[in-house]
């Protein structure tokens, strides 16, 4: 259900990390080890710098680290700017007037799984992915 792109930030704030205190990490060597295109990858994390989820440094032995702790840092943060999921309001079929009081036909079961979808984000942190 993730985007390539929410994959590949994902993956690289887990290599982020493991980083010990102090360290700093190149894009290079990022998306060499998460194997994603290293323009792309530099430009999502610093809209993530931007967001305050990595601190971004200049020069050399800098890059990339953790703004937060990886306990702190949730699915939901790193999914929510790149695929906006906490706006699935929509109906599943597309129906204009559905809602708890006018269902589609899967109105209930989309709701359930929607909010599945949305608690497992919330309650998965980068550095649950690291085990």
């Amino acid at each position: 259900m993730l985007t390539k792109t929410s994959k590949q930030i994902i993956n690289a704030l887990v290599e982020l990390a493991k980083l010990k205190e102090g360290e700093w990490l190149g894009v290079g060597v990022i998306a060499h080890r998460i194997k994603a295109p290293q323009n792309y990858l530099g430009k999502m994390l610093q809209s993530f710098a931007a967001k305050g989820l990595v601190l971004s440094q200049k020069g050399l032995g800098g890059g990339f680290q953790l703004a937060r702790e990886p306990e702190k840092i949730t699915l939901f943060d790193v999914v929510e700017p790149v695929e906006n999921v906490s706006v699935w309001s929509n109906c599943a079929l597309g129906m204009k007037k559905c809602s708890d009081t006018h269902p589609c036909p899967v109105h209930h079961e989309w709701k359930i799984v929607k909010e599945n979808y949305l608690n497992f984000l919330k309650n998965t942190t980068v550095a649950s992915l690291m085990k």
